[in-house]
């Protein structure tokens, strides 16, 4: 018989098993985090009514588990283990074991109520794997150039740029099979397309945006600069106003976002009017170029939204 009282639903995630918690119910389980451990949880739950299921990344440990429930049409909150182990330290939970943990993971979502959101496609899954890989690549290929800048034996310059062509090639066949994924997906090329129309935004950063943001058209500005991390946070008591500045949100996705915002107050003149609006008004460059790459997102949301290409009187 399914419980008619929703329930909020706590797993801590380990390399080998599963530790879940329900509240109000105080229903517990542990289970080995495999496909046949995922498979009695979905049915476990079938017995109740599930208002949301919160948990931590925990890198590769988790992703098996997201997608199952995802499929299974459960609503998953995957939430910031910071976030989560301050709501621990606020209610007074100092232990911290698996149990625990996953009975503060259930509470966290019965109180603070964050909304669920939807499972991203199995193709969005692919290439953000493969963006990560790229990423990692990149910052291998920066070490590598620094690393053949002082060698001085000629076997270990030939071995770093051997090491040099070894990562170029490889960043060109992620980029290879980012594109066939893209390619094979009408509704992630029809989102490149609107992207690569904007002046400025470029393919790295096009997939970038896709990947790092999967819910661009589907949420408001102010949403998208707070997660994005471009939105001003205030720092005002009483009469004092405290210096304004941008904090947390997806650190990857405000560096794709600034070499775009550069080309833009060079070369579109409506982004270029309102940088200088905010230099004019006093504001330090690196603020007012903050503004023009919160500008480009907002931009690139509202075209997602109503599905057209940039044009010069969108602007």
């Amino acid at each position: 018989m399914t419980s008619i009282i929703a329930q909020s639903v706590g797993v801590d995630i380990s390399k080998d098993t599963l530790d879940i918690h329900l509240h109000p119910a105080d229903a517990t389980q542990r289970l080995p985090n495999s496909p046949a451990g995922i498979k009695k949880l979905v049915s476990w739950l079938g017995g109740f009514t599930v208002d949301r299921i919160v948990f931590e990344p925990t890198g590769s440990y988790h992703h098996r588990l997201e997608r199952s429930l995802g499929e299974a049409g459960l609503p998953l909150v995957k939430v910031n283990p910071r976030q989560a182990r301050r709501f621990a330290e606020v209610i007074g939970r100092q232990a911290k074991t698996d149990a625990v943990d996953a009975a503060m993971l259930a509470r966290f979502g019965a109180l603070i109520q964050p909304p669920a959101r939807p499972m991203i496609s199995q193709a969005l899954d692919e290439m953000k794997e493969l963006h990560i890989a790229r990423r990692a690549l990149v910052k291998d290929r920066v070490a590598a150039q620094n690393r053949e800048q002082i060698r001085r034996s000629s076997l270990l310059k030939r071995q770093a740029a051997e090491r040099l062509k070894q990562i170029d090639r490889q960043i060109t066949a992620i980029d290879v099979e980012l594109h066939s994924i893209l390619d094979a997906d009408a509704a992630l090329k029809a989102r490149f397309d609107i992207l690569m129309s904007i002046p400025g935004v470029g393919d790295v950063t096009a997939i970038t945006i896709i990947v790092e943001m999967p819910e661009l058209g589907m949420i408001d500005n102010k949403a998208v600069a707070s997660l994005a991390g471009l939105a001003p946070i205030a720092r005002d008591s009483g009469a004092y106003r405290g210096k304004r500045f941008i904090r947390g949100g997806r650190a990857d996705l405000r560096q794709a976002l600034y070499m775009p915002a550069l080309v833009a107050v060079r070369h579109n003149a409506s982004m270029k009017a309102k940088y200088q609006a905010c230099i004019e008004a006093g504001k330090p460059p690196k603020v007012a170029l903050t503004a023009i790459m919160r500008k480009l997102l907002i931009l690139a949301n509202a075209l997602i939204r109503d599905a057209r290409t940039w044009t010069p009187t969108l602007a």
